[in-house]
């Protein structure tokens, strides 16, 4: 199976200006996702998407596959996830660049290892999913099954349904949430039924002990400390 490594880096951030390339421990934050995204050995090719210059340059420096400046129509605050892309998959179509699958890589997850991103293509390729996503177990204070939803007369109702919240931790059902480091979904999927999940999806557990998704200056800081302590 061919699969493509997409990042997708926007020169817009509002949260963090210029964060894409701005230097976090003596690199730009797109090398934390450029550098174990081409160490990887099941990535057939690692594909920068961005609208600004700059990135481009740096992610060519990193060694990124940059073969087109992204529309700036792609580039807005509120553009989704998915038409960006259909626009990569559909460009490299156009010159004779197929692939089976493509797995995005958002360059606002610092941490993300080699082995996360294979053990990922691994478990898509196995389990024949049409999507998987790089997931965390909710913590039990979380769990679905212990949270209310608040009605127009301010009655509280579990979200799970059921007149009675479980009553110990241990036997709430584990539940898991996207991480945000990684997502594949099969090429067809995301042309053809216009999605990025389909109707088979799969999730990898992360095993992590530091989450870190940078979209504000408190995370940005909270990233600083990540690796200044350990340096």
């Amino acid at each position: 199976m061919k699969v493509l490594g997409l990042i997708p880096a926007r020169g817009g951030s509002k949260g963090v200006p210029g964060k894409n390339i701005k230097m976090l421990a003596g690199k730009p934050l797109l090398a934390y996702t450029a550098e174990p995204a081409l160490q990887s050995k099941l990535l057939s090719k690692v594909l920068l998407s961005t609208d600004d210059e700059n990135i481009a340059e740096t992610g060519k420096k990193l060694g990124l596959y940059v073969p087109f400046i992204r529309p700036s129509a792609l580039a807005e605050d509120s553009t989704p996830t998915l038409p960006v892309i259909q626009h990569a998959i559909n460009f490299l179509n156009s010159i004779g660049e197929h692939y089976d699958a493509v797995c995005i890589l958002q360059a606002t997850n610092p941490l993300r290892k080699k082995e996360d991103i294979d053990n990922c293509i691994h478990k898509f390729t196995e389990g024949n999913y049409d999507s998987l996503f790089s997931m965390l177990e909710v913590p039990h204070e979380y769990n679905p099954y212990w949270t209310f939803l608040e009605d127009e007369k301010g009655l509280l109702h579990l979200s799970m349904g059921g007149h009675e919240p479980i009553p110990r931790r241990q036997l709430l059902p584990k539940v898991y949430h996207r991480d945000g480091s990684i997502y594949i979904t099969k090429t067809e999927v995301i042309i053809q039924k216009n999605s990025l999940y389909g109707d088979k999806t799969g999730g990898y557990l992360i095993e992590t002990d530091c989450r870190i998704n940078i979209d504000t200056l408190d995370d940005w800081a909270k990233a600083e400390e990540y690796f200044k302590e350990r340096k």
